[in-house]
């Protein structure tokens, strides 16, 4: 099997403030039949803080949909928008404190729906454990990544400070 320096749960288990920036650079691996693997190297995510964060899903309550969120980290939180995508974001955290973390980017593929339609990832995917799966998690990488920060995407509805808190975070060329 192709498992190789796999994150653990106490390295989802820490703040998303922390978690974010160290996945820029880490390999999101998806395990297929026959030992072939898709790896997709992070390149750009946003932090979303509990429930204090008005563009957080945690903001609006504890309800069947964001229930992973609740969860220590190291879970996948899915959800459909629009129809016709779905938003892989990474659970963080300690349980009972919502955070995650959404995957915006990846090396060759830029948008969130882009990217979850590419690599195949759909609601099958909600509340899988990133440290346990055989289906997908995420790989560390060596050496360091430089990143820039920036306001996070399409969250106008969440006003000040909200939507211009710099919690994006994209790799450097």
């Amino acid at each position: 099997m192709h498992i190789n320096q796999r994150l653990t749960r106490e390295f989802f288990a820490r703040d998303v403030l922390i978690v974010a920036p160290l996945l820029i650079g880490k390999k999101l691996v998806l395990g297929k039949e026959k030992d072939i693997f898709t790896c997709a190297v992070i390149t750009d995510v946003e932090a979303y803080r509990g429930v204090e964060d008005k563009a957080c899903h945690a903001s609006r309550g504890r309800t069947p949909r964001t229930e992973v969120m609740f969860q220590t980290g190291g879970k996948i939180y899915v959800y459909f928008v629009y129809g016709m995508y779905w938003m892989l974001n990474i659970v963080t955290g300690e349980e009972d404190n919502p955070q995650a973390v959404l995957i915006r980017g990846v090396e060759g593929i830029t948008g969130p729906g882009r990217i979850t339609k590419k690599l195949g990832i759909d609601g099958s995917f909600y509340g899988e454990d990133l440290t346990e799966s055989h289906r997908i998690w995420i790989e560390d990488s060596r050496g360091s990544f430089k990143y820039t920060t920036g306001p996070r995407i399409g969250i106008d509805y969440s006003g000040e400070p909200w939507k211009n808190k710099p919690w994006r975070f994209i790799l450097e060329p």
